[in-house]
């Protein structure tokens, strides 16, 4: 549930002019965009600066590659300021999947060895777990974190998995479907006690923490910035320390493979990486218009009010006198989950038509994910929105979602 209980709409954010937030963004005006954290919005700002730059490009290709890995550098120690880390810490990858993707690529083999994963992880992440574990003609060993757990009982869960033959454990920093933090810090410093490698996903972590890897001690972290940053897609951040660092190579091998982790991600021969060089554009628009301590606060107080509002509404609106608030354990800032009336998105397929319906028939981009056998709606916030979204899906979506809920076939 919210953390602070914040039960009033807290006042939208302006732009310096006194427009409304949203104006410096290109998003389609017919449209309620409540789903920020799934794949992000990019300012109108960063958008004209990646054009610039792919207009550079375009006009001198001859002088462009040649002085790239320059650029990229560049943006790159630009990046690792934002998040607090050195930059020699911090590589630039497509995504958090790509950075994942990195780490499983260049892990020493341990035979017959073992990843910990838990059952929050993220489809693709936790996949690519798999096909390693088959590498290594191993297992993967899924623990299992009730929704509503507290810090604690999510460390022993996790804890309680890890063995002799454990060779790598993968935890999500913020969990997707679920919209809730993991003990990373606590089970971090027992992997360096126990001598496995950890691969933290902080996918939605950048720009919601203020030192996302403080006091972390992992081998890896990966986050993207394209989400709550507001960085044009793109564009993710691989942190690595410990002794996995300088084993790290890119997916792609270019003529930077035998400079030094991490300048050799800055040479990935003939790409369009104007996604990272625009981005530390993104991140000074967040911190200019208002700060990121304001916009964190703000998404933080909109997301209390919307979790309220829209659980009120459907406990209402189902008349079957049941709460549809979610006591998720370590509750997230701008993302939170209201639990669906019954037999609504239940599995991730389903969940998925959900959303492309709501979109196409409703005209909002939400996110609706399962877990468990529940399916839930999860609502993000960023500044550019204000409680009239969440008002108007009261009035427009809750309804139909009932509805549409009476009119599923009952198993």
């Amino acid at each position: 549930m919210s953390e602070t209980g914040v039960t009033t709409a807290p006042r939208p954010l302006l732009l310096a002019d006194g427009r409304p937030a949203r104006e410096a963004w290109s998003l389609l005006g017919a449209h309620r965009h409540l789903n920020h954290g799934s794949f992000g919005a990019v300012p109108l700002v960063a958008q004209r600066e990646q054009q610039r730059l792919r207009e550079e490009m375009d006009a001198s290709p001859g002088t462009w590659f040649p002085s790239l890995n320059t650029r990229v550098a560049a943006a790159r120690t630009e990046i690792a300021a934002f998040l607090r880390v050195p930059a020699d810490d911090l590589a630039l990858v497509p995504n958090a999947s790509g950075g994942a993707s990195v780490v499983y690529a260049n892990l020493p083999t341990r035979d017959h060895g073992e990843i910990v994963v838990t059952d929050h992880g993220y489809g693709a992440v936790t996949m690519g777990a798999q096909r390693l574990a088959r590498r290594w003609g191993g297992t993967v060993r899924t623990a299992h974190v009730p929704l509503d757990a507290g810090e604690d009982e999510a460390y022993e869960a996790i804890a309680a998995h890890l063995t002799d033959a454990t060779g790598l454990i993968v935890l999500d920093h913020i969990t997707s479907a679920t919209a809730r933090w993991m003990p990373v810090e606590r089970i971090g410093a027992l992997a360096r006690e126990r001598g496995i490698p950890l691969l933290v996903d902080g996918a939605h972590v950048p720009g919601l923490a203020e030192d996302p890897l403080a006091g972390l001690d992992c081998d890896a972290w990966i986050g993207n910035l394209h989400k709550f940053g507001c960085a044009p897609r793109g564009t993710a951040a691989l942190v690595a320390r410990g002794p996995l660092r300088d084993a790290l190579y890119p997916l792609i091998d270019s003529w930077g493979a035998e400079e030094p982790y991490p300048h050799r991600f800055d040479t990935q021969g003939t790409l369009d990486v104007t996604s990272y060089l625009a981005t530390p554009t993104s991140l000074d628009f967040i911190d200019t218009a208002w700060g990121w301590d304001t916009a964190r606060t703000y998404m933080r107080d909109l997301a209390d009010y919307a979790e309220r509002l829209i659980a009120d509404a459907f406990a209402e609106a189902t008349g079957a006198g049941t709460d549809a608030r979610v006591d998720v354990g370590m509750p997230v800032s701008a993302l939170r989950l209201v639990r669906l009336p019954e037999g609504l998105g239940t599995t991730h397929p389903d969940a998925d038509a959900l959303r492309d319906r709501v979109a196409a028939e409703l005209g909002f981009e939400a996110a609706f994910t399962s877990f468990g056998g529940a399916g839930y709606f999860r609502l993000s916030t960023h500044v550019y929105n204000t409680a009239a979204d969440f008002e108007d899906f009261v009035e427009r979506c809750v309804p139909v979602l009932v509805e549409w809920a009476r009119a599923a076939p009952q198993a």
